[in-house]
């Protein structure tokens, strides 16, 4: 499937439409919250910065969006969905199945926080943990769905997922009109693919990686997606070893540019989220400042950037 066989805007309005009228409540409409450069420290003090609050979403993270679209659009079997993450898609589709009174099976890896296998268990989730990185959870999860016969959700590869993720992206539009830019982190590419296609040309959508989790960066140095080690701080939820073959497509043609990230500048700009802001965000939630506070990315005078602060699923005691 690639970008130009798919109305993705149409696909994304649905989505919006389907939760709003068979889930009323369910997701969140997250705060757009307008600051100037220079309350967060920035050297170009005149640009205006859009944090969009997405670590407030019923899940803790934007995947509540694109988890529960998948489910409302298709016929749930008795033995309910199962999905492999590295935290956050699981947390979305277990508040999802809970929601809609299903079962729920999720495999995780083993650099997943015990702070989101709690969070799980709280949920109803049926947990399995193991295999060292998010591919080898899902390999389990894929075997075991061909076991029970399970609604399959996949983190971040679904037409419906990625719909769902693009939800926010019409949000932000609604909420504060169409930005200059859009800072977002990069794991498997479910949300930079809803994203960049909600804006396509309208806005110009920036990938941000880590340097130890360069799924996108490194699909592009080799001109289609490919695997890659991954590890460092936000390894549980930008720990896929590859980007999705949907995203894939969509960025090739809506995002120009894909930044890579030290765990050094992501850890200081969680840090400074929480004692400056007061807002307690997983790593991969605080790329998009770290790209602004680490140079990474420049901005020109007077522009407008959205930064999406993706997830909150942290254990607090980190952020002391």
């Amino acid at each position: 499937m690639t970008d130009g066989a798919v109305d993705w805007r149409r696909d994304i309005e649905s989505a919006a439409r389907r939760a709003r009228e068979r889930t009323p409540g369910f997701l969140r409409e997250t705060p757009l919250w307008k600051l100037q450069g220079a309350a967060l420290g920035l050297a170009a003090r005149d640009v205006e910065v859009w944090l969009k609050l997405e670590q407030l979403q019923v899940s803790g993270s934007f995947k509540a969006r694109g988890m529960m679209n998948r489910l409302l659009a298709n016929d749930i079997p008795a033995s309910g969905v199962i999905v492999a993450s590295g935290g956050n898609a699981g947390i979305a589709t277990a508040a999802a199945a809970q929601a809609l009174g299903v079962h729920c099976e999720v495999f995780l890896p083993n650099v997943s926080s015990e702070a989101k296998r709690a969070r799980l268990r709280s949920l109803g989730a049926q947990v399995v943990v193991g295999g060292d990185a998010y591919a080898d959870a899902l390999a389990a999860c894929l075997a075991r769905q061909r076991e029970t016969g399970a609604l399959l959700t996949h983190a971040y590869d679904q037409p419906e997922v990625v719909a769902g993720a693009g939800t926010l992206g019409l949000e932000i539009e609604r909420q504060g009109g169409i930005p200059d830019s859009v800072l977002v982190s990069v794991g498997g590419g479910g949300l930079i693919g809803g994203l960049a296609a909600w804006f396509e040309s309208r806005a110009r959508v920036v990938a941000l990686e880590p340097e130890r989790a360069p799924t996108l960066f490194k699909a592009r140095e080799a001109g289609a997606p490919v695997d890659v080690e991954v590890g460092g701080i936000a390894a549980d939820s930008l720990g896929a070893r590859r980007i999705g073959s949907i995203s894939w497509d969509i960025t090739q043609r809506h995002v120009p540019e894909a930044l890579l990230l030290t765990d050094e500048a992501i850890r200081s700009a969680q840090l400074w989220l929480w004692k400056e802001l007061k807002l307690a965000v997983e790593p991969a939630a605080a790329l998009p400042l770290a790209a602004l506070q680490s140079g990474a990315y420049v901005p020109h005078s007077g522009e407008k950037l959205c930064l999406i602060v993706c997830g909150a699923n942290v254990d607090p005691a980190t952020l002391a």
